[in-house]
């Protein structure tokens, strides 16, 4: 995981932390730092940066073999949740902060989820959810990241995902599962 690969192709990445849209050039050496949610995260000579799925192939990857390696994750989702809802908690555990190789759930980062019918009877998510700084310049990327994960599910007309700072996140509010993957226990 940790070798060297020469960009197939021009990529465009967000750099980390600042969230700055970035062209990478063909030829550029990268090394794969992560490699969680469909998303990619370099080590370049200009520093991190973040390859969206789209653009796996100029990494040389296949996203779908990809994903298929890392199905299966762990469940963490409300027990009072619907089951429309539970199908959106699993999806936001297919987003990443690009610098944590844990999903946002097990971060302890989504604070509520839940599904909301609006007056035309279409079915909206909701999500408030917060980042592990507030300086952080990934917070858009990540909730833009969020909502798209949202909207691949056919029973969402619409999703909305605020980012909120209040309670101000924790460690403690990380998983059991996600203090496992980070060698916290």
């Amino acid at each position: 995981m940790h070798s060297s690969i020469e960009l197939k192709r021009e990529v465009e990445a967000i750099q980390i932390p600042s969230g700055d849209s970035i062209q990478l050039p063909m030829g550029l050496k990268v090394i794969i730092t992560q490699s969680l949610g469909g998303t990619y995260t370099v080590a370049t000579d200009f520093g991190l940066a973040r390859i969206s799925a789209k653009d796996a192939d100029a990494l040389g990857i296949d996203p779908e073999a990809d994903k298929k390696e890392h199905e299966g994750e762990s469940s963490n989702i409300p027990e009072d949740a619907t089951e429309l809802e539970a199908q959106v908690w699993s999806q936001l555990k297919n987003v990443y902060d690009p610098e944590i190789p844990v999903n946002i759930v097990d971060l302890g980062l989504v604070y509520d989820c839940r599904v909301e019918q609006t007056e035309d009877g279409k079915s909206k998510a909701v999500v408030k959810m917060t980042l592990t700084a507030p300086g952080c310049g990934m917070g858009p990327t990540i909730a833009a990241d969020a909502q798209s994960r949202i909207m691949t599910l056919e029973e969402i007309d619409d999703a909305a995902v605020e980012l909120v700072w209040e309670p101000a996140w924790n460690q403690g509010m990380i998983s059991i599962e996600g203090k496992m993957k980070l060698g916290m226990i």
